[in-house]
């Protein structure tokens, strides 16, 4: 099997997209808002109440999450379909422009942006980090969940491209 036959096969998988988010305060005088677009997100408990997140190893969100505990998912709708692009840029310096015109609020608990108009969000303290090739998977217990929006579906993923469901 090839990487390419692979990449192919798991573009067929729909999943559904979301924006994980958290807070650097060791990024300057008020810190650093940091935020990366996954697709690999899933609920792995309901007692106690835990999510999983999958990052690229070396990645900016890896290491920070390396670092602090705190973050959070927000679980976008079919029309953020231009949040989820642009902090699915690779190569960027700062996200602190990504976050300029976007709706959202600090997170109570994790201090991590959670965007407005989401169809939730959840705020999580990590439990475990688990190597698996070339990606970390960040398990975290939900501290908090919000439902800003109940409008629209959500948007997804699915053979390369970013879908609505219709």
């Amino acid at each position: 099997m090839s990487d390419d036959e692979f990449r192919a096969a798991m573009a067929r998988l729909t999943a559904g997209v979301t924006l994980v988010t958290a807070h650097d305060a060791d990024g300057g005088p008020r810190g650093e808002d940091v935020g990366m677009t996954a697709t690999a997100f899933m609920s792995v408990s309901l007692d106690p109440p835990l999510v999983m997140v999958s990052v690229r190893n070396g990645s900016r969100m890896d290491d920070l999450l390396a670092e602090q505990p705190l973050w959070a998912v927000s679980l976008l709708s079919e029309n953020q379909r231009h949040i989820a692009g642009r902090f699915a840029m690779k190569g960027r310096l700062s996200d602190r422009l990504l976050f300029e015109d976007i709706a959202w609020k600090r997170g109570e608990v994790s201090g991590a942006p959670l965007v407005g108009g989401a169809l939730a969000v959840v705020e999580c303290r990590t439990e475990q980090r688990v190597e698996a090739g070339d990606h970390t998977l960040v398990i975290g217990r939900v501290l908090a969940v919000d439902l800003p929006s109940t409008d629209g579906g959500p948007l997804t993923y699915f053979r390369g491209k970013y879908r609505h469901l219709s």
